[in-house]
């Protein structure tokens, strides 16, 4: 009698197949679930005071620059300091539990521990400034802002995403003075008006390797 069968000859194939198959699917699964846009985009954690964008810069208005005020002159976007808060939670719901965190930093000079939200690699070099003083709006990478109770991530903030606006910024330039109107609907075609202002200011986004990585 034969060592190996037809039979095992089939068995043997399908088990290859199969250990192909779920070989497969894991990478597969891998390659999807740390993606950029499952593992970042949504995240929204618990900060330790509820402030929110929602009412503070929709309902009452508030400038993005009242509260991050270096996003025209640094890399970073500050996080307001709690002296900011202050200038009107002195008199504003002085009292507010839910503002005992700011009321405790602003006494004992302890920032509020806020968790960021909005991360890349360390690898990566980001500036606010230049895209600001170039006319992309907050908007493009934080979506309405003013419209959250709580800020979440909207963008997945990947290479692949940040590269494909370096290539095609027209639809993402707008007018200096509109950058923090999260609301601002144009009245012609956006890729054209930033056409116009590319040509006008001369922008010219990086798409080699050391735009980004420094």
């Amino acid at each position: 009698m034969p060592l190996f069968t037809r039979q095992h000859d089939l068995i043997a194939r399908a088990a290859t197949a199969l250990l192909a198959v779920g070989v497969l699917s894991g990478a597969a699964a891998y390659a999807y679930f740390s993606h950029p846009l499952v593992i970042d985009v949504g995240y929204q954690p618990h900060q330790p005071v509820p402030y929110s964008h929602k009412l503070h810069a929709g309902n009452l208005g508030m400038d993005c620059y009242y509260c991050h005020n270096t996003v025209e002159k640094a890399a970073h976007a500050a996080v307001p300091p709690t002296e900011t808060c202050m200038n009107c939670h002195v008199r504003v719901k002085p009292e507010s539990p839910l503002l005992a965190p700011v009321r405790a930093s602003y006494k004992t000079g302890q920032p509020v521990e806020w968790v960021k939200i909005h991360k890349v690699p360390d690898y990566v070099f980001f500036n606010h400034s230049a895209h600001v003083n170039a006319g992309v709006s907050c908007v493009s990478c934080h979506g309405r802002v003013d419209q959250m109770i709580e800020v979440k991530q909207v963008q997945p903030l990947s290479m692949g995403w940040c590269v494909d606006c370096h290539r095609n910024p027209a639809a993402k330039i707008r007018p200096t003075e509109l950058v923090t109107n999260l609301a601002w609907t144009p009245d012609r075609d956006p890729a054209e008006i930033g056409r116009e202002l590319i040509a006008q200011k001369k922008i010219a986004p990086p798409v080699n390797c050391s735009g980004c990585h420094r």
